[in-house]
């Protein structure tokens, strides 16, 4: 639950991860690489380095693209999931992944388990026990979170979670990059029929009939996320009875001893043995390669956590007029400057940053007074921290709109979220949006949730915001209560 302050320049991640590849190919074939895509920073900035990163001389069998973090984002309308695996296998196809070197595309939850079986499913069905499997992705994509939520599926063999989970805290030995890694189990077919037959089990129940301790973990999960899974095993590790040894000699004592406690025997570390290593294809989390011109390279570890979004994000929809700006925290700001008709700005970002609205006379002063102060929230530290954070850059953008209920774009305010943008049809709005030098700003045409701003309650009087309402959350592979 902590933001590593990792700092390895882009290069040196580069090669990392370039020599991590590059290891000669073992059983007589490359590995398969599971890109982790975070799908709310779409256009992906490592996408596109990813052929360059794997080279002519990677003989890799090709690449299953996760696009993860689905839970973080409402459906805006039916077919929503569907859109967004559009939108993933475009960047893809923009990015020269196509035909054969593309595998597959799903979409996960890595947090709540989504989707997760069905990646499981998938890897044993087409690539079995092949190769080895790397996974590779962004920092904060949630690559190493998955690597986590596979470890304690079907896909890991049964014994190896309680080994890895002890070689977490330490460097984990076997490969000269020390990269963390667990065993693939062979699914045979045997094991694949068992893994059916459970996965059919659990799909024909209902949330009454989960047990006191499912249901308050499945309850927590949809505080967190709209789209929720569970993630199980069917091959569990068969625990040998403990044998208690008895001393005489520490269970005798007299009335005016105090009884004494038997001396603890040193807890062996549990290891894998060579026969169940010797042939195995291994599952591996790399280093996460660092985006750059992003705005969380500029933050400090708590602020980090304020701009990440750890729950279901709520969206949050003003309506402006000309003159109007709207700010994001102070980590971007947007002026609507021309334009005939109002138009609606539907926020999508971590729930604990604020959004502030005023007008074009006021913002400036408003930004010089409150950056780096709680109005503002993000960044923090006052006049001091100010002094080192760089300062807003604008870029001008021209919109037309499509009517009243589809977004026009997003307007990406680098890694802090981003603004859908609504307006009346043809209506033409000229924007200014601005970003802290040195991040990206990007216009995301067409916008990821297009139908977001149909998602919010009633107008606040007196006020530009609407009510924010947040939908309900769907549990994969659960039964509904009552349906047949």
């Amino acid at each position: 639950g902590s933001a590593l302050r990792l700092r390895l320049p882009p290069d040196e991640h580069r090669r990392v991860v370039r020599e991590a590849l590059r290891r000669p190919p073992r059983h007589g074939r490359g590995p398969l690489l599971l890109y982790v895509l975070d799908v709310m920073e779409l256009p992906d900035p490592v996408l596109p380095q990813l052929p360059a990163l794997l080279g002519p001389d990677v003989p890799a069998a090709g690449v299953l693209v996760v696009g993860n973090k689905v839970d973080l984002l409402p459906a805006d309308c039916r077919g929503h999931l569907g859109r967004l695996r559009q939108r993933v296998a475009a960047a893809c196809a923009r990015a020269g992944l196509r035909g054969a070197a593309l595998v597959d595309i799903r979409l996960v939850s890595a947090k709540t388990g989504y989707g997760v079986e069905g990646l499981v499913s998938r890897l044993q069905r087409s690539w079995k026990c092949a190769g080895d499997v790397y996974l590779l992705g962004a920092t904060n994509s949630g690559k190493s979170t998955l690597f986590n939520t596979l470890l304690r599926s079907d896909y890991c063999k049964s014994r190896a979670p309680d080994i890895i989970d002890r070689a977490t805290v330490s460097p984990w030995p076997g490969t000269t990059l020390n990269l963390l890694k667990f065993p693939i189990i062979n699914p045979t077919c045997d094991r694949i029929f068992r893994r059916q037959e459970r996965l059919k089990e659990e799909a024909t129940k209902t949330e009454d009939q989960l047990s006191s301790e499912e249901k308050k973990y499945l309850n927590q999960l949809k505080k967190q996320g709209y789209l929720v899974g569970e993630v199980g095993r069917t091959f569990q590790q068969q625990k040998s009875s403990a044998e208690i040894d008895f001393d005489p000699d520490t269970l005798s004592y007299s009335m005016d001893e105090d009884p004494r406690d038997a001396p603890k025997k040193l807890e062996e570390r549990e290891e894998f043995t060579h026969n169940e290593v010797k042939d195995a294809r291994w599952c591996f989390d790399t280093p996460g390669i660092v985006k750059e011109d992003c705005v969380l390279n500029l933050l400090t570890e708590k602020e980090v956590k304020l701009v990440l979004p750890s729950h279901a994000i709520v969206p949050r929809t003003f309506i402006l007029k000309p003159g109007m700006v709207l700010f994001l925290a102070a980590l971007g700001r947007i002026d609507y400057l021309e334009g005939e008709k109002p138009a609606w700005f539907s926020v999508l970002a971590s729930n604990l940053l604020p959004v502030h609205v005023t007008t074009l006379s006021k913002a400036d002063t408003i930004y010089e007074k409150h950056a780096g102060q709680e109005f503002l929230k993000v960044p923090m530290g006052g006049e001091e921290r100010m002094k080192e954070f760089p300062p807003l850059v604008p870029q001008d953008i021209t919109l037309k709109g499509i009517g009243a209920t589809e977004a026009v774009a997003d307007i990406k305010l680098s890694s802090a979220g981003w603004v859908a943008v609504t307006a009346h049809e043809e209506e033409e709005l000229l924007l200014r949006a601005y970003t802290p030098k040195g991040t990206a700003l990007v216009v995301r045409e067409p916008p990821l949730l297009p139908y977001i701003s149909t998602i919010r309650g009633a107008r606040i009087p007196g006020t530009p915001a609407y009510r924010t309402k947040k939908p309900p959350s769907f549990v994969e592979n659960l039964r509904t209560t009552g349906s047949r």
